[in-house]
């Protein structure tokens, strides 16, 4: 999945799972479970692009999860623990990156490019982007009850009138 997919996972088990010792672990775990998940990211088709589009779609796409989780969850979970979360449910791509991105082809980092490819259920454009937004997309609307809040936001608003 994109590292902007596995971001909101990891800020959604963060809403829900306020003990660290009980998400963190689940964070990392989520990773592999969303890998299995047929999905699209800057990965799909790699062989047919050069090293510098990998890395600029993978530093946008990490930047957009950021992003998105910083607007969606900031004021629902400290966000310390918050970008932790993140952090956590992305660390396995993190640990991987240097094996991929630098060549750098000694344990651990070797073995997580290994594992990662093995995992990987990859699947086109648009589909593998369509599976996504509708797994995280439940997962977010789950956590973060989207309904109250855009109440929220809609009471501030007319209260600022």
């Amino acid at each position: 999945m994109t590292a902007t997919a596995h971001a909101l996972i990891g800020a959604s088990i963060a809403v829900k799972f306020v003990n660290p010792i009980i998400g963190i672990p689940l964070a990392i775990i989520s990773h592999f479970v969303a890998d299995l998940i047929p999905h699209w990211d800057a990965g799909t088709n790699h062989r047919q692009k050069s090293v510098t589009r990998l890395k600029i779609e993978a530093a946008i796409d990490v930047i957009l999860g950021f992003v998105l989780v910083f607007v969606i969850f900031r004021n629902l979970v400290d966000p310390v623990y918050l970008f932790t979360m993140v952090i956590a449910a992305q660390l396995p791509d993190w640990l991987e990156a240097p094996s991929w991105m630098f060549g750098f082809k000694i344990p651990p980092f070797s073995w997580l490019d290994w594992l990662g490819h093995k995992l990987q259920s990859r699947l086109q454009l648009p589909w593998g982007l369509v599976t996504q937004f509708v797994t995280v997309g439940i997962l977010v609307i789950y956590s973060v009850d989207i309904f109250s809040v855009g109440n929220r936001l809609l009471a501030g608003l007319f209260a600022s009138l």
